[in-house]
């Protein structure tokens, strides 16, 4: 048994380019509820596709969850709703039904054979930086030391749409980040 006491804050961007896009990102978040408290999910916003870039575009989101599950588990937990989804991996950064990334486990600075975080490219992608500035600007990048807000202002918004508001499955708020060591 998992003990909630010991529970983390975590960052998940969601995305789709595919079929119902706005269904995928609620129903991906809507089965991870069943593993994790979701403290506050942000407003959607549509943004181009990143490397292969003759695709449809995404409508991305990002929700702080708490769990004191360990960040590999939150990863399999995420892959699985990926899955249910209907999320085929045959193609790098290719269209998807779902994709569900680990940016930020509370403060941590975590490299395994299956995950990096905080995740990799997070740094340089405002489609994730500009829905998790909206619920925690000044949460710390735990390698930069840099807020999320910043980091935002250094890469730009060009390209990024609030397309529906605070209102899609629940109203973002902005939370304290998780307190810096």
């Amino acid at each position: 048994m998992l003990d909630a006491r010991r529970a983390k804050c975590v960052a998940l961007g969601f995305g789709s380019n595919l079929g119902d896009r706005r269904e995928h990102l609620r129903r991906g978040l809507s089965y991870l509820a069943h593993y994790l408290r979701v403290l506050a999910v942000s407003s959607l916003f549509e943004t181009d596709a990143v490397g292969l870039v003759d695709q449809p575009a995404f409508l991305n989101a990002v929700a702080l969850v708490e769990t004191p599950a360990p960040p590999e588990q939150v990863l399999e937990w995420a892959l699985q709703a990926e899955q249910a989804e209907g999320r085929e991996r045959d193609m790098r950064w290719g269209p998807r039904t779902l994709d569900v990334d680990v940016l930020l486990y509370a403060n941590e600075t975590i490299v395994t054979r299956s995950l990096v975080i905080p995740h990799p490219r997070l740094a340089e992608r405002a489609f994730v930086l500009a829905p998790l500035a909206e619920l925690v600007p000044g949460w710390l990048h735990p390698s930069l030391k840099k807020p999320i807000a910043t980091l935002l202002a250094e890469v730009g918004t060009a390209g990024i749409i609030r397309v529906e508001g605070p209102d899609w499955p629940g109203a973002p708020r902005s939370v304290s980040p998780p307190r810096q060591r």
